[in-house]
């Protein structure tokens, strides 16, 4: 059976830490990384997509299907957790810029 969620996963992972490090950058410009809790919560958000990246990619060139689905599962979860961090990270920003 091929594996088809690993590659989404990497891809979608790859490009969510690009957006990671387009808000940290962001805030360290901006001078407002030191009175907010965001670049925190991004930089571990970014740490959990990267980790998602490598569990995935390594789903992907394994040869064995058990190690195969479980990389993949470790990679759909820190991909789940990664997702619902980046939407309390979008819901801190529009907070921050309401005030």
């Amino acid at each position: 059976m091929p594996n088809n969620t690993s590659q989404h996963i990497l891809n979608t992972s790859a490009n969510l830490l690009g957006f990671c490090l387009f808000v940290i950058t962001s805030l360290h410009v901006t001078d407002k990384a030191e009175s907010s809790i965001i670049d925190e919560l991004t930089s571990v958000i970014a740490i959990l997509l990267s980790v998602s990246c490598l569990f995935s990619f390594f789903s992907i060139r394994t040869s064995s299907h058990l190690i195969e689905k479980r990389f993949e599962t470790v990679a759909d979860y820190l991909f789940i957790i990664s997702l619902s961090g980046i939407l309390i990270i979008i819901s801190l920003i529009t907070l921050n810029y309401i005030k």
